[in-house]
């Protein structure tokens, strides 16, 4: 890992560097996703078809797209019971924190005698993309579906890549406990945009969570204005602020759990000693080379990994709010008045017995998070990401004669006649 120290030009064009980090994006890969969202949305299935074909190598039939509903609950009961067990732990510990999220619709009446209020509603279909492949990702289904089925939603269609999908038996069986209710074996940019236009045996959804490659994120934003998504998400970050009491060997282990996500991910230190900040990159080379597979994470190291030294935690703190990280992790002594300074970060660590990774699975909180330095303005995905809200006005003659004039004036200062004579009409008819 790098270690810069503040003050020197070098701290200054490295900071910069991670501060510009959401800006990467590739024109090629734009290029093609576009070409692909276009034909789906014209040729629906078949092109579904031959891109599954042509990306994952394998042909299916349109009938053989959709998993079984059957599937889902032989899946759940096949696993070992240590590990269903787990999943049922992981599913109700999330289900408890997002029910604190629920909304309720609400209304009152104010002194003109106006009827105000809000209608909260849950969205009628969402589409839920779950990386596959080699790997098999249960808490993403239980992270993206869970909060959905809280807030309401009618239909929950989850998307899997084919490689495995049948075989991901972790990934069904915690499909089955989040109550998703059909499932299809495409992926990539092709997936994406089934699911944004609808084709003969994919439903068209009002929204598309979950995360996925640069080819399914490009198409996630692409695809928004025709459907709603829950985030551009970028490669996988972690901050972590040290005051030197934890042990080296958990913060070299919290950096590399980041760094094995993606070879772009960007794992930091922020150090107040340079002895304690060698010492954790000396552990992380340590540990690196213990891992089974530790190509991903040795070229995030490498391309991503710094050590910024600073003089204060407060200064620490600072320069964590301007990068914004998506997770923090405060691995300090006492923890909690270092929060109260935070002010941009999507999820927070409090201490060193707080590894970031137990957020990943079960902790509670929503592990889907703003990167790229969207935590200044962007929030975890919740329940209330899956609802809507219309505002609701009900206003009687006498109302009207007290409060249309004031708005029948602004109208015509905006020079919107029409809007000042619908106001008008009223009144007068009443009269």
């Amino acid at each position: 890992m790098k270690i810069v120290r503040s003050g020197t030009s070098e701290f200054q064009a490295a900071l910069e560097a991670v501060c510009t980090r959401g800006l990467y994006r590739d024109e090629a890969v734009e290029s093609a996703v576009r070409g692909i969202i276009a034909d789906v949305g014209s040729r629906g299935d078949r092109a579904v078809l031959e891109y599954t074909e042509r990306f994952d190598g394998i042909r299916l039939d349109a009938e053989e797209m959709e998993i079984p509903a059957a599937a889902l609950g032989r899946a759940l009961e096949s696993l070992a019971p240590d590990l269903k067990g787990s999943l049922v732990t992981a599913s109700e510990r999330i289900r408890a924190f997002h029910l604190h999220q629920r909304l309720d619709s609400w209304e009152y009446t104010d002194t003109e005698g106006v009827l105000l209020g809000q209608r909260v509603m849950p969205l009628e279909r969402v589409g839920v993309y779950v990386p596959g492949g080699k790997a098999a990702y249960p808490s993403s289904v239980l992270m993206n579906a869970l909060p959905a089925k809280i807030a309401g939603v009618g239909e929950l269609v989850m998307v899997t890549p084919p490689a495995g999908a049948l075989e991901n038996a972790a990934v069904l069986a915690a499909a089955s406990l989040c109550g998703i209710d059909r499932i299809f074996r495409i992926g990539g940019a092709q997936a994406v945009a089934a699911l944004a236009y609808g084709t003969e045996h994919v439903p068209k959804v009002d929204k598309i969570v979950g995360p996925g490659n640069v080819y399914v994120e490009t198409a996630k934003r692409m695809v928004f204005g025709i459907v709603d998504i829950d985030m551009t998400a970028g490669p996988s970050e972690i901050l972590i602020v040290t005051d030197g009491t934890a042990d080296p060997r958990f913060l070299a282990a919290d950096l590399l759990a980041q760094a094995e996500h993606d070879e772009r991910a960007r794992p930091i230190l922020v150090a107040t000693s340079r002895a304690y900040a060698e010492e954790v990159a000396a552990e992380v080379d340590r540990q690196l080379a213990s891992l089974p597979a530790p190509r991903t994470a040795s070229l995030a190291i490498g391309s991503g990994g710094l050590a910024f030294l600073v003089d204060t935690l407060e200064e620490a703190v600072a320069l964590s709010n301007a990068i914004a990280p998506e997770h923090l992790e405060l691995a300090v002594k006492d923890p909690l008045p270092l929060l109260e300074k935070v002010t941009h970060a999507g999820a927070v660590f409090l201490g060193a017995s707080t590894p970031e990774t137990i957020g990943d699975y079960l902790a509670g909180p929503n592990h889907v998070l703003p990167t790229g330095g969207s935590a200044r303005w962007f929030s975890p995905l919740g329940v209330y990401d899956f609802i809507k809200r219309t505002n609701v006005v009900g206003m009687g003659l006498d109302a009207l004669k007290r409060l249309g004039p004031t708005a029948a004036r602004i109208a015509r200062a905006e020079g919107l006649e029409a809007h000042a004579r619908a106001i008008d009409a009223r009144i007068r008819d009443g009269e």
